[in-house]
């Protein structure tokens, strides 16, 4: 997920634009969207593999997802700061690096199989994912002619979402190797040896984290070297070009209800990627299968994606492609509410083609015609990201409810679904309250 910054202004463009079109700082930003999207996605194989070595229930599991979403609505306003501190490309940099301790933590938390320290852990990878996507998104726009950042824009969000298919599948083979056979032998150990067994499954995340830690922290050390020009902010003037009569943010319907829009799809979109490992299991799929299930979800959002590249604007309106996101959402969460095993997770899997077009779509919506107050409700937006921490959980509370369970607590999705519907058809339009 990530979207250009507003704050800097034409001037700004032209000025970092007349160089032309440099190869190596795209290959270094396609670089970036893959660690957002690798970083990212980790988390629905680390749900299962937590659930597991901390011995936890769905709700505690799902708090993975929550400890690396809230992160956004802390550091949505801090990160400004930050970068107005450091600049641009240092705050990258400082990115890069908050991101590697993030996952040294890992190590501790392993050894000891701290449950808080891992959520510790993901928070802090969080935190420095917020700042490098702050600091980095506007280099899209500028590292090229203005003419083609579209096409730059398609490219890094190939990157992103195909990093999101490869995160599930690496972590998956590394920490769940042999989870079906481990699971049932932990079922007939006594304490002390189940208390072995489980600490040595922890272990399982050293190796790849610490991996992970010295490749963030080398490429931090490649931006630093990096041809990356620094970004010029403006003052604080009307950046969109839109002048602005309204006194107050909140005077703004599109954006109060794009923002609601964008919590309510983040939410969805996390709950079709985070939990459909653990609602596979939940229907009696071996977990050597379920452990690559978000991988799924991402590749029919790469496709979901594609599409939109082909479609929007040529073929239709980015309201009409929210509008059809929605409806096929909808469907598809009635769907998986009916059916059952294989053809039941397919549909949670399907709502990746759903979500992949909503956040392009609700971004620019919202974001129309705030003159002044642009800057704000590109922070707003971003605190929207929220979602992601608060409907999982919701759901994971839902889904150790008996008389629930994991698959009827995915009813939640389907009046998000339709506040988006709304959003498509009437809400983006509305002027005034």
């Amino acid at each position: 997920m990530s979207a250009l910054d507003s704050d800097f202004t034409k001037n700004s463009f032209q000025r970092n634009n007349s160089a032309g079109p440099s190869l190596l700082p795209t290959i270094i930003l396609g670089a970036l969207f893959f660690i957002f999207g690798f970083v990212t996605w980790l988390n629905g194989t680390l749900i299962q593999y937590l659930k597991i070595a901390c011995e936890l229930n769905t709700y505690q599991a799902l708090l993975v997802a929550f400890a690396f979403y809230i992160s956004y609505f802390v550091m949505a306003l801090p990160s400004s700061w930050i970068l107005k501190k450091t600049g641009f490309k240092n705050g990258m940099m400082l990115g890069l690096l908050v991101m590697a301790a993030g996952a040294l933590l890992f190590i501790p938390a392993a050894n000891s199989r701290t449950y808080e320290i891992f959520l510790t852990g993901l928070f802090v990878i969080g935190t420095g994912l917020s700042i490098l996507q702050t600091a980095s998104n506007p280099y899209v726009t500028i590292v090229g002619p203005i003419e083609s950042a579209a096409a730059r824009i398609s490219i890094m969000g190939i990157c992103n979402k195909a990093a999101g298919v490869l995160a599930p599948i690496v972590l998956g083979a590394i920490v769940l190797a042999d989870a079906d056979a481990l699971t049932e032998k932990l079922k007939t150990m006594d304490a002390a040896s189940k208390a072995v067994q489980l600490n040595e499954l922890a272990a399982r995340v050293v190796m790849p984290y610490s991996v992970m830690a010295g490749v963030l922290v080398f490429l931090a050390f490649m931006i630093r070297m990096s041809p990356l020009p620094e970004i010029e902010s403006e003052q604080e003037d009307d950046a969109s070009g839109f002048l602005s009569e309204k006194n107050s943010i909140l005077e703004y319907p599109n954006l109060i209800l794009g923002v609601i829009a964008l919590f309510l799809y983040v939410g969805v979109e996390v709950m079709a990627g985070d939990t459909i490992g653990t609602f596979g299991t939940s229907q009696e799929i071996a977990l050597s299968e379920t452990k690559y299930f978000t991988s799924y979800t991402l590749i029919a959002m790469v496709i979901g994606y594609i599409l939109g590249i082909i479609t929007i604007p040529k073929i239709i309106k980015q309201q009409t492609a929210l509008a059809i996101s929605a409806s096929i959402g909808i469907l598809f969460s009635i769907c998986a509410l009916v059916t059952h095993g294989y053809i039941a997770v397919l549909f949670i899997a399907l709502l990746g083609l759903a979500n992949a077009l909503m956040w392009p779509a609700i971004w620019p919506l919202a974001i129309h015609g705030l003159g002044k107050f642009t800057k704000t409700g590109s922070a707003m937006l971003i605190m929207a990201i929220a979602g992601g921490a608060t409907l999982p959980l919701i759901y994971g509370k839902l889904a150790d409810v008996q008389s629930i369970g994991h698959q009827m607590a995915y009813f939640i999705m389907i009046p998000c679904y339709l506040f988006i519907l709304f959003y498509s058809v009437k809400g983006y339009s509305y002027k005034k309250w």
